[in-house]
């Protein structure tokens, strides 16, 4: 026979599946259940980390017990840095996320702050600089909602970026199409990336950030960003929830044996 603490947890967990109870729906606090005769504070508090455990709900002081969003956003590849996306319009890349999800955003879901630092070895071997040479990191928090999705740092040299919007903490995006048009507008269009990714245990401060339930890894993201002739204008760190993304990419199959026939 299951504890009763897991009786109870599976009942919530129905009752979440069903959507009687909406992802940012808070739970009913543990003094309530027990009012309702669901158990001693013990055993409902039991129920509600077995639901944390299992990624249903998020747990945080000031916010109670929250139903978690169970279907992950899509994280675009390629297709959310489409040119036509920031430079003749205004959908920077998180906004393209969610619009290909079918969510509804806000552009203050971003919010930043900016600071003169010293180059990390990462940053300064992707500028081509000397570690502790002095770069603008750009860091962000985005929000779905309440929810915090990840985090992401971007690393500039002043030369490229010093009077722009980009050194601008005020919150949202940097103004219409984002951090890419501003480097456009500045005469540095970006051309190619490249992109690294790996899943790691999170911080305590990313835990903290993040809200993430007891257990979920995050995945790291490394974002290389280069013009036409190869000058790097961009070097991107990312958090992100592991269990709040389904990463997603469309690309052409390469033919690299044909390419070659073609150019003899």
């Amino acid at each position: 026979m299951a504890p009763k603490w897991r009786e109870l947890a599976d009942r919530l967990a129905e009752r979440i599946r069903s959507g009687e109870y909406e992802p940012g729906k808070q739970l009913p606090q543990i003094r309530q259940l027990v009012e309702e005769g669901e158990g001693s504070k013990a055993t409902v508090h039991a129920a509600y980390k077995a639901l944390e455990a299992e990624g249903l709900v998020t747990s945080t002081r000031g916010h109670g017990t929250v139903v978690r969003q169970q279907v992950p956003l899509k994280r675009l590849g390629t297709a959310r840095y489409d040119k036509a996306k920031w430079r003749d319009g205004d959908e920077v890349a998180f906004i393209a996320d969610r619009v290909a999800s079918g969510r509804a955003y806000r552009r203050n879901e971003q919010t930043q702050s900016v600071s003169l630092v010293d180059a990390s070895p990462a940053v300064a071997a992707a500028h081509g600089l000397d570690v502790g040479a002095p770069v603008y990191a750009r860091a962000r928090l985005v929000k779905e909602g309440d929810q915090p999705t990840h985090t992401l740092t971007s690393y500039y040299r002043p030369e490229h970026v010093e009077g722009t919007r980009l050194v601008d903490p005020t919150p949202g995006p940097a103004g219409k199409g984002g951090g890419f048009r501003v480097l456009y507008d500045a005469g540095y269009e970006i051309d190619h990336m490249k992109e690294s990714l790996f899943a790691r245990t999170p911080t305590a401060d990313e835990v903290k950030l993040l809200q993430l339930p007891p257990g979920e890894p995050v995945v790291e993201l490394h974002r290389t960003t280069y013009t036409a002739d190869g000058t790097v204008v961009e070097f991107a760190v990312g958090i992100h929830a592991a269990s709040r993304f389904a990463w997603e990419y469309d690309f052409k199959v390469p033919d690299s044996a044909k390419d070659r026939n073609d150019q003899q």
